[in-house]
């Protein structure tokens, strides 16, 4: 298998998708920020900061947007759709984060997706580490993506 960022001379390079059809793509991401329930209390009741969930939840969109600016080989997209839901959960206890991205373009959006992910829970980690340092970052991961020549995917 050969990697598509790397050229005959193993040089990194952006990927030519001048020739490939315009499809529909979409991608789910999620990742967790696992916390003491303590800490989960104070995102939901808001903290010192404001609207954990609310202000992660912009954060995320935001980052969704600036995905070809931080990840080097990532072309530009026109991202028509941007959802970030963010639920607490107090089996964890924590915060699960996942987002839904849509496009109509010639790659895919996974990497803003996952970018959209990481972005919100960074964000979550910010506003809540005044109460508690010690909360992790976990799980960041692809759940779905369609479209596009490799078609569908799921986790």
């Amino acid at each position: 298998m050969s990697l598509t960022h790397f050229d005959q001379q193993g040089q990194a390079h952006m990927v030519d998708i001048s020739t490939k059809p315009t499809t529909a793509r979409e991608a789910v991401a999620e990742g967790l920020v696992l916390m003491q329930p303590e800490t989960l209390a104070l995102a939901q009741g808001g903290a010192a900061k404001g609207d954990v969930m609310g202000v992660a939840r912009l954060a995320g969109i935001m980052g969704a947007k600036r995905t070809a600016d931080l990840i080097p080989l990532c072309h530009p997209l026109p991202i028509s759709k941007v959802a970030i839901e963010l639920e607490a959960d107090p089996d964890l206890p924590g915060i699960r984060v996942t987002a839904t991205l849509r496009t109509t373009g010639q790659t895919g959006i996974e990497m803003e997706a996952l970018t959209a992910v990481s972005v919100a829970c960074l964000t979550v980690y910010d506003m809540l580490k005044a109460a508690e340092k010690g909360m992790r970052i976990e799980g960041i991961r692809l759940l779905r993506k369609t479209g596009g020549k490799s078609g569908t995917y799921e986790a």
